[in-house]
């Protein structure tokens, strides 16, 4: 009989608060009940595509 391996879990996520406009929270709460994502995802896919697609001027 094989075994039942469970290793543990790798946590890679970490709490940050932030402050933002209401609006853009209301807004993240209407994309997110629209999307069946929750307001957390959609927020971390957003700062990831904002990272990826980042330009600086100096």
């Amino acid at each position: 009989m094989e075994k039942f391996v469970v290793t543990p879990k790798e946590d890679k996520s970490v709490t940050m608060t932030i402050r933002i406009d209401r609006d853009l929270q209301e807004k993240y709460n209407s994309l997110a009940a629209k999307t069946n994502r929750s307001r957390n995802e959609l927020i971390s896919m957003a700062l990831q595509y904002a990272l990826d697609h980042m330009e600086i001027k100096e």
